[in-house]
């Protein structure tokens, strides 16, 4: 009997409607949880029957159930939060966590740093990088990202890059060697720099600079006798390295010439190779406009930099907007470490929840395709910021109310089956 099928088809639209409920109490429950994407019942009509053999025009549909719990993957506001550990995720694109229950891809970007240094989300999940290779540029590696704690070793001074200028004006000749006990006031012109020894000790190396003839001069670089080994103890500086100099008419950098240099520290690796850049001299196919020039100007050294450092111990992090981890050392070095992975999917509707913020890929969802930020369709990584939920709680009250109608329509059919099956049953009365 028709009547006792609709009763039937009124239960399942009770059925899908409570479900559909169910998902709206979800998102409504998840308004605050950051990263979370809100998701929508998908309905779908059951079986129809035919009331006259194969007549379309004559079938009836039997209810309705919901097809799919279909998350709405739009990008949520994204605040800044301020804290340095704050990732989020600009456009496409899952972080890629670890843990207990194997891989996982998660929207949340709560991260904070573990006792051993780990990158790891609230439940102890560690989140996947690039590791960073010993010249600094990032590798195809996928590790664990994590923050040293150890000292970072001393690093030897190789290179000392000069910028500055030696007056033309001055006479030729006037000195013509540099004393070992007063170079200040035999040469034409002194400066120091700062070096490291292989053991991370710092040490000042005076540089002398005596004008031979009219674009032509001689350098000395010099350090304390009490500092180097074979050090005359009689002289208060001991030569490490010398040579020359030359300049064209217009003030440019001719040539580099670096006669001997052997600079062996007191307990360090003796003869360590420092090398002095002066400038891109012309002889070597330069400008010679950079670095070092001879011009009629007072001589000065403008700026000077050297590659070397002491031992240094960790005293901060960053991350930038490309999702690289730097650590910063008391020594003034700064290390690029690791830089965040992203994972994208060609459905990544089709993730399955775990839980905890966190999805697994299926068959449905095909496989994560694993790289760089920006690169590949994947979004941008957003340091100090949160990604919001993306639940919109005056919808989902809209949404609300309509699953309620229709389930109260649903019911409403059920009441007024039954009151034409009473009316059936009194027919005999």
């Amino acid at each position: 009997m028709g009547i006792i099928s609709s009763m039937h088809t009124a239960v399942s639209g009770l059925t899908a409607n409570g479900q559909a409920l169910g998902g709206t109490a979800d998102n409504i429950a998840n308004a605050s949880t950051n990263g979370f994407k809100t998701s929508r019942a998908e309905f779908m009509d059951m079986m129809s029957k035919s009331i006259q053999g194969s007549n379309a025009g004559m079938q009836v549909g039997r209810g309705s159930k919901v097809a799919a719990i279909t998350p709405i993957l739009a990008q949520g506001n994204v605040d800044n939060t301020g804290r340095d550990t704050d990732l989020a995720i600009n456009g496409n694109g899952f972080f890629i966590v670890d843990g207990t229950t194997g891989r996982s891809f998660t929207r949340n970007g709560e991260f904070h740093f573990d006792k051993d240094g780990y990158f790891v989300t609230s439940d102890q999940f560690k989140l996947k990088g690039f590791e960073f290779n010993e010249l600094g540029e990032p590798t195809q590696k996928l590790t664990d990202i994590r923050l040293p704690r150890s000292l970072v070793p001393a690093k030897g001074t190789k290179a000392v890059r000069l910028d500055m200028n030696l007056d033309s004006r001055i006479p030729a000749g006037a000195e013509t060697q540099i004393n070992l006990n007063d170079p200040y006031k035999s040469a034409d012109f002194t400066t120091g720099v700062e070096v490291h020894d292989s053991q991370g000790t710092k040490h000042l190396v005076t540089l002398a600079f005596n004008k031979k003839a009219d674009g032509a001069w001689e350098w000395k670089a010099l350090g304390k006798s009490s500092e180097v080994v074979g050090g005359d103890p009689a002289m208060a500086y001991a030569e490490l390295a010398s040579g020359e100099l030359t300049f064209t008419p217009e003030g440019k950098l001719n040539t580099v010439k670096t006669n001997q240099s052997n600079f062996s520290f007191a307990g360090a690796i003796p003869n360590q190779e420092i090398k002095f850049d002066f400038g891109d001299a012309i002889a070597d196919g330069g400008t010679g406009l950079k670095g070092l020039r001879q011009f009629g100007h007072v001589s000065d050294l403008m700026s000077w930099s050297q590659d070397g450092a002491a031992t240094g111990s960790l005293t901060g992090m960053s991350f930038s907007d490309d999702g690289i981890l730097t650590a910063l050392y008391s020594n003034g070095q700064a290390e690029d470490l690791a830089q965040v992975a992203i994972a994208r999917f060609e459905n990544p509707e089709a993730l399955v929840k775990m839980g905890n913020n966190k999805m697994k890929e299926c068959r449905e969802s095909g496989g994560a395709a694993i790289g760089f930020p920006s690169h590949g369709g994947r979004g941008q990584i957003l340091a100090g910021s949160l990604e919001r939920s993306t639940v919109d709680l005056a919808g989902e009250f809209v949404d609300m109310i309509k699953t309620q109608r229709n389930f109260q329509a649903n019911a409403k059919t059920i009441t007024t089956s039954d009151e034409m099956l009473s009316d059936v049953i009194n027919i005999r009365r």
